[in-house]
């Protein structure tokens, strides 16, 4: 009996076939495989939420935080500078969420120019939804979906909705929880956009 390994295969038609040409697609199925999850791990790593450790309150900093939005867009909030800033948090399945939408995409178009930025947080289990709703309401302002630790970071969301208003200096000037009197809201932003 010979133990020796063999260096071929003979085939069905007699022929021999060298044992590197049998294990050449073995290793360009294993190259692919390893290409692909690299990556959907890198796509992931990249598209991770960043928030700073810090918790808001009214009159304190608000925590900065990094995230991506239904577009794949960075969303930073120190990237606004100066700008003050409407952060919403919500849901599609949030009725009370779904009649402010209109008010703040109205807001965003009426005080853009004077600096207002309007950013939604979702608190949906995925995009799916949240895309059908971003289009049908013709959403102008970035959409990201919210994570535990940055739902955390502004007092946890209990409840929906959840807005904060946040002037110029990074402050946090107001916190409103549930539903809120646009009148009300709209003054406020008012008064954060006259103040330098």
């Amino acid at each position: 009996m010979n133990t020796a390994i063999r260096s071929d295969v003979t085939n069905p038609g007699g022929r021999q076939v060298p044992i590197w040409a049998l294990a050449l697609p073995v290793l360009v199925v294993l190259v692919a495989t390893s290409v692909g999850v690299a990556v959907v791990v890198a796509g992931r790593s990249s598209n991770t939420v960043w928030v700073a450790p810090a918790h808001a309150r009214v009159g304190g900093t608000s925590p900065d935080f990094t995230t991506w939005d239904l577009v794949g867009k960075k969303v930073n909030l120190s990237s606004f500078g100066t700008r003050p800033v409407l952060l919403s948090f919500w849901a599609t399945w949030c009725t009370p969420c779904l009649g402010e939408i209109p008010h703040f995409v109205a807001f965003q178009n009426q005080y853009r120019e004077q600096g207002l930025q309007v950013i939604g947080i979702s608190m949906d289990d995925g995009p799916k939804p949240v895309r059908e709703f971003y289009q049908k309401f013709k959403m102008n302002y970035p959409v990201a979906l919210g994570t535990e630790k940055l739902a955390e970071a502004y007092g946890g969301v209990l409840g929906l909705p959840v807005m904060f208003l946040i002037g110029r200096d990074g402050q946090v000037a107001a916190k409103y929880v549930g539903e809120v009197q646009m009148p009300v809201l709209e003054q406020e932003i008012k008064s954060l956009l006259q103040a330098k």
